[in-house]
């Protein structure tokens, strides 16, 4: 008797069969993971090809030659500080150390995006993940502020562990050398460290995960809100509670489940696909969620993907299984990588247990073992910079100001929020924490104000409407606002009240301001 998986036709288990009958069950194989690794390096594709995107479209205007914080000084400032640009190369890794123009930047923006559809349509071997993983590591200097996100370092992470998943040549979809076990637990060691260090990092944190009341704020206050945020932020506060303490049960309970039996460890898989799946939901945290998704697959074996993947995906994975043939190079690529990741674990493993943790943090070069975390602290009021521009020659009381509409970012209290995610808007991210600081700890600020007073069109092309197509303005200037999401059926998506101005009116014939952007080399 044989029980088939209820619209795969593609699991063939006689346990229930043999119970009934009375017969001792056979011990079950030892786990496959054929398919999980056919869906892990999907999703990381998925992940990739949209990280390369991204860069496609705004690495130019952010650090390009007349970007809003230019690459190429940085580097020669870098060269000159450790003594060459092999030196400099070797502190930090990147292809652009052999050419840092405008059209090279872009360019290995787009063969990224190639590879990644590549590995996105199933084609993968070790070759492919590391020019994928150490193309994009490459962007990380070149990005300063602009790729100081998190999920940049757990890209590189995870796309170099991903290369020791596959044959070193063959880029079959299925190829004839199985799955590294030991791989696919660092997988799992993986996705421990990013859960439990975001569960660690809020209950220290912040007072508001402790008693549960964080969510009554995160909605509202989160980088870049989603079309669903306000539904979530309106829920009654019981649901907010229950939501705080199913964050803790997936990021500080969940992760020691990760490397249990089968059972216990396809309940912590699920735990954590579903927590990312919520995230997606209810913000726009670029492509992490996703991202995050692909170790969290390496809790799950074959026997769960037989249960609803395609029959033909799992004959094909059963035809590769029957004719696999263990590598010698493979075994010893394996030994050398879980030995790497042992000695990097130390300082990660130091930092979950330490009361000054910190995270989203590199310890190597290289990017291969790091420590993760989100929402240390969760602010309880939004402040928005809201850049205006004003074509009147003197300013007066009168004076008419049009506002410059981010791609993403809350602007207009009628405009609902956007859907960013998997995407993601750079410039949008950084203004939520500009909101947070000042000028003087965000200089690029003043440039994109200059930008803005001489209608760049690369700048503009991070900027969803210019109020001023045919002329530039005259002035310029940001004021901050808070920002509350507006009830349900009032009109609006947001109410909004003025708090003060963050830089102040500028034109750009102030000879104070054209000193002060001479001094940064940003004057074009």
């Amino acid at each position: 008797m044989r029980r088939y998986a209820e619209g795969a036709g593609c699991v063939k288990n006689e346990t229930a069969a043999r119970a009934i009958l009375g017969v001792v069950a056979e011990p079950s194989p030892p786990p496959a993971y054929w398919l999980t690794r056919f869906m892990m390096l999907r999703l990381l594709g998925l992940a990739y090809a949209c990280a390369f995107l991204v860069a496609a479209f705004q690495i130019r205007p952010l650090v390009g030659a007349h970007g809003l914080t230019p690459a190429a000084p940085l580097f020669n400032e870098l060269a000159q500080r450790v003594g060459g640009r092999w030196p400099a190369f070797l502190r930090w890794p990147s292809v652009f150390w052999l050419d840092g123009s405008d059209g090279f930047l872009v360019g290995i923006a787009w063969a990224g995006v190639v590879l990644s559809l590549v590995l996105l349509a199933g084609y993968a071997n070790a070759i492919l993940l590391f020019v994928l993983w150490f193309l994009y590591m490459s962007f990380l200097p070149a990005g300063q502020d602009w790729y100081g996100f998190g999920w940049e370092i757990q890209l590189c992470e995870t796309g170099f562990l991903a290369a020791f998943l596959c044959p070193l040549l063959d880029p079959r979809p299925f190829p004839a050398r199985p799955p590294p076990v030991p791989v696919v637990w660092l997988f799992r060691w993986l996705i421990f460290r990013i859960m439990l260090g975001a569960g660690l990092i809020k209950v220290r944190g912040d007072s508001c995960w402790r008693d549960l009341t964080c969510l009554r704020f995160h909605y509202e206050t989160q980088p870049v809100p989603g079309p669903l945020s306000r539904m979530f932020h309106f829920l009654p506060n019981p649901v907010h509670t229950l939501g705080a303490l199913f964050n803790h049960l997936v990021e500080l309970v969940a992760p020691a489940f990760a490397f249990c039996p089968r059972p216990w460890r396809h309940a912590a898989g699920f735990l954590f696909v579903a927590f990312q799946g919520f995230l997606i939901l209810s913000g726009n945290l670029s492509f992490l969620n996703y991202l995050t998704i692909v170790p969290a697959l390496a809790c799950f074996d074959d026997s769960l993907w037989r249960r609803i993947l395609p029959a033909r995906l799992c004959a094909a994975a059963d035809r590769a299984a029957a004719g696999a043939q263990r590598s010698r190079p493979q075994s010893v690529a394996t030994i050398l990588v879980v030995s790497v990741v042992a000695l990097l674990s130390i300082d990660p493993i130091a930092n979950l247990f330490s009361t000054r943790q910190v995270m989203n943090t590199s310890f190597t070069r290289l990017h291969l073992v790091n420590t993760y975390g989100a929402f240390g602290s969760v602010g309880r009021e939004r402040a928005e910079i809201v850049f205006q521009g004003s074509s009147d020659e003197e300013l007066t009381g009168a004076s008419v100001w049009k506002e410059y509409e981010f791609k993403c970012k809350p602007g207009d209290p009628r405009r609902r929020p956007c859907l960013m995610s998997p995407y993601h808007y750079r410039l949008d991210w950084l203004m939520w924490f500009a909101a947070m600081g000042t000028p003087d700890e965000y200089p690029w600020t003043l440039h994109l104000a200059w930008k803005l007073l001489q209608n760049d069109r690369d700048t503009l092309s991070l900027i969803a409407s210019d109020p001023f197509p045919d002329t530039p303005p005259r002035w310029v200037r940001a004021s901050l606002y808070r920002y509350r999401f507006a009830p349900p059926g009032t009109g609006v998506w947001w109410t909004r009240e003025y708090l003060r101005p963050w830089l102040p009116p500028l034109r750009a014939d102030d000879p104070q301001f054209l000193e002060l952007l001479e001094a940064s080399g940003w004057k074009d």
